[in-house]
């Protein structure tokens, strides 16, 4: 059992992305099930974890630490597994591995997290909670039609006892009256609004001195309020990320916010008037792992039969219903249906995105990312490269990210594989995406990048390279992809040409590719590779090879 010492909604925030526990609970199932889960499997998990594709940490220097770290958070917490007394996956954790769609499945568990908990109890000093924390920030969305990622930071996550719903409504509409009558800058006023909440949440531990923060001795006012600022980002952070994986919310990266979309408001409103928004068996843990590993509770609308008939015949009327078909038959049309429209959708945009109409908006998409002006930039940079490279050339150019029901992005890609893979036929390209800057790119990118693109020769048995764009390219990565060029690995299919670019010459070749008045070839994409092997055998070091390479990627259609 964990001990909550917090005065806000405590939301777990590991992973960041709820998508990529699946495959560690998958690879937890098969190699531990049945197993207690001490210091000796955390460590053997984590041995076998960083031999996975989809792994992208370390977890080097405390091993059992990041075990528990990726398994005692979310997927314990929302009842994914079971640790005690020994490893095994619930049926709702059974589902999320081998289902097909996961979103009605994350859906389900965080309706039912809830604080307090036999495994969330607060400590005497946190705040008195008596709430399901996700439940209750759906019926604020529902409630405002939209909320701002502030306004749930600030005020959403003070929402620790259901019964104070009003008082939280309340606080919002003042601070958007506030806001409408301000004439000054927002981030000014923004901050100072919120130093003046902080104040009042951590009134007791500001008067008593209770002041310290974590892992050091500053006792300052200042520096412990912008801990507890820092700690509520990322727990808003997180609730937004929790609730994407549901399907039932869109996020406007450019305003920040969140709101449920029109054709998901129906279910909403069908969890909202029907799920008890008072938590259950705090006190008996064996009812309470039961009921949180249930894969049939809380009720939603796709499990009433006649309501479930009645989206499928709005949504999709040309869609003959089966006479005499089950249940799960229906939920499967709804599915097939539902996937099947996402698809159209996307060729349509993928259609216009080459006819170069999109030009303008992608331009402005860099500009929002690289000036930080938009919610969560590294999933928005990925979407927006997906885009460019489609545009700029010929190829059969696949996203791996999650997209939606309507096509609009939901989370980057899994960590198994590229985040973009292009098709010229011939030849085939990998493309990497990153906003590390520092060292932080080398040790999270440098070999990650290597596998992927000898995973991707290996399966496509043709001629690849790989493309890395970041904002600016870390000199331990020019240095490693450069003597990649000269070193013959068959543990990566033999040597890897790699080209790393910054942000901005790879805008600079989208810009040249619509100015070029033709649509460039794959032959113009090959020919920036072939120009990398050349450099990498004439230059004498890494320095001189990547400046050759920037001037012939400026210059990539002369």
């Amino acid at each position: 059992m964990a001990r909550i010492d917090s005065k806000v909604i405590f939301l777990t925030t590991s992973p960041r992305t709820p998508a990529k526990m699946i495959p560690e609970i998958g690879l937890l199932h098969t190699n531990f099930s049945g197993k207690k889960w001490n210091a000796k499997t955390q460590v053997a998990f984590m041995e076998l974890l960083r031999e996975e594709n989809f792994f992208n940490g370390e977890g080097a220097n405390d091993p059992a630490f990041s075990a528990r770290d990726r398994i005692n958070r979310a997927p314990k917490a929302l009842g994914f597994v079971v640790l005690s007394p020994t490893i095994h996956l619930t049926p709702a954790g059974q589902e999320l591995v081998g289902a097909d769609r996961k979103d009605e499945i994350f859906l389900r568990q965080i309706l039912k997290f809830q604080i307090p908990s036999p495994f969330h109890m607060p400590s005497e000093n946190s705040a008195r909670f008596w709430v399901k924390p996700y439940l209750e920030i759906f019926r604020l969305i529902r409630h405002f039609g939209s909320l701002k990622f502030d306004e749930v930071m600030m005020f959403g996550l003070q929402l620790v006892d259901y019964r104070e719903f009003d008082k939280i409504v309340k606080k919002i509409e003042q601070f958007r009256l506030a806001k409408a009558s301000e004439k000054g800058e927002y981030k000014r006023f923004r901050s100072s609004y919120f130093e003046k909440e902080l104040r009042e949440i951590y009134s007791e531990e500001i008067k008593s001195g209770r002041t310290q923060t974590r892992e050091t001795k500053d006792f300052s006012i200042s520096k412990f309020l912008s801990t507890k600022s820092s700690n509520m980002r990322d727990y808003a952070d997180a609730c937004f990320r929790y609730l994407r994986a549901t399907g039932l919310v869109s996020i406007s990266h450019v305003g920040k916010s969140i709101s449920i979309m029109p054709e998901k408001i129906e279910d909403v409103d069908f969890f909202l008037s029907r799920t008890d928004r008072d938590p259950c068996f705090i006190d008996d843990e064996k009812q309470y792992v039961e009921y949180l590993g249930n894969r049939r509770i809380p009720t939603l609308i796709t499990d009433n039969r006649e309501l479930l008939e009645e989206k499928i015949k709005n949504q999709f009327p040309k869609i003959g219903i089966p006479t005499g078909a089950s249940l799960d038959i229906l939920k499967d049309i709804f599915a097939d249906e539902t996937e099947f429209r996402k698809e159209l959708i996307l060729n349509e945009q993928i259609s216009a995105i080459k006819g170069f109409r999109y030009f303008e908006d992608i331009s402005a998409m860099f500009t929002q990312i690289t000036t930080n002006a938009i919610y969560d930039a590294p999933l928005m940079l990925e979407w927006n490269i997906w885009r460019a490279m489609t545009m700029l050339d010929g190829g059969e150019v696949k996203a791996n990210l999650k997209f939606d029901d309507y096509g609009n992005p939901m989370s980057t890609a899994q960590g198994n594989m590229a985040d973009i893979v292009c098709d010229y036929g011939e030849f085939g390209l990998t493309v990497e995406v990153t906003l590390q800057i520092g060292q932080r790119q080398y040790e999270m990118e440098g070999e990650p990048v290597t596998r992927h693109l000898a995973k991707y020769k290996k399966e496509s048995q043709k001629p690849a390279y790989c493309l890395f764009i970041a904002p600016k390219i870390n000199d331990s990565c020019r240095a490693h992809f450069y003597a990649l060029h000269k070193m013959n690995i068959q543990y990566y299919g033999g040597t890897s040409t790699i080209v790393p670019l910054p942000l901005s010459v790879f805008i600079k070749m989208v810009e040249d590719s619509y100015k070029a008045g033709y649509l460039p070839e794959p032959e113009h994409v090959k020919r920036l590779f072939e120009r990398s092997n050349q450099l990498a055998d004439q230059a004498n070091n890494e320095v001189d090879w990547y400046e050759g390479m920037i001037q012939y990627a400026l210059n990539w259609l002369a």
